[in-house]
């Protein structure tokens, strides 16, 4: 007779049934933490464009890599001064950051930072030697 397989199957199949019907337990919150900036120098005034009182904003896209720098920088608005968007890329491709995290792991992060040109209140001393050097044509 094959009456102990049947009867195994059955008992196996209760075993299951019953580990269904248990609830899982909740999921594990996933810890996270936020991008933080480290070392965010402003980017450098090309002087030439600061003599001139010409200032603007760009706004970059920029990817933070897991590593804490800048993976990817892209103007997402001119500030229709090229010289202006360039120094402003250059600029931040030196920044640092703490990576943001997830349960413990670095994450690469996107985000769109604005950066302003200000031409200066008082014109620099600078700025008088470049007029007398464009003046003698040099």
């Amino acid at each position: 007779m094959d009456f102990p397989r049947i009867r195994i199957a059955l008992l196996a199949g209760s075993v299951l049934t019953i580990a269904a019907c248990q609830p899982e337990p909740p999921p594990a919150p996933v810890k996270t933490t936020e991008l933080m900036a480290v070392d965010t120098p402003p980017p450098g005034y090309p002087e030439e464009l600061a003599c001139d009182d010409i200032g603007g904003q760009v706004i970059l896209a920029m990817t933070i890599g897991v590593d804490g720098k800048p993976s990817s920088v892209e103007v997402f608005r001119s500030s229709g001064v090229p010289p202006l968007d360039q120094a402003a890329k250059e600029g931040v491709r030196t920044w640092t950051f703490k990576p943001a995290t997830r349960d413990g792991q670095p994450q690469s992060s996107r985000l769109q930072v604005p950066v302003n040109f200000n031409p200066p209140v008082e014109r620099p001393q600078s700025c008088f030697v470049l007029d007398e050097k464009r003046r003698r044509g040099g």
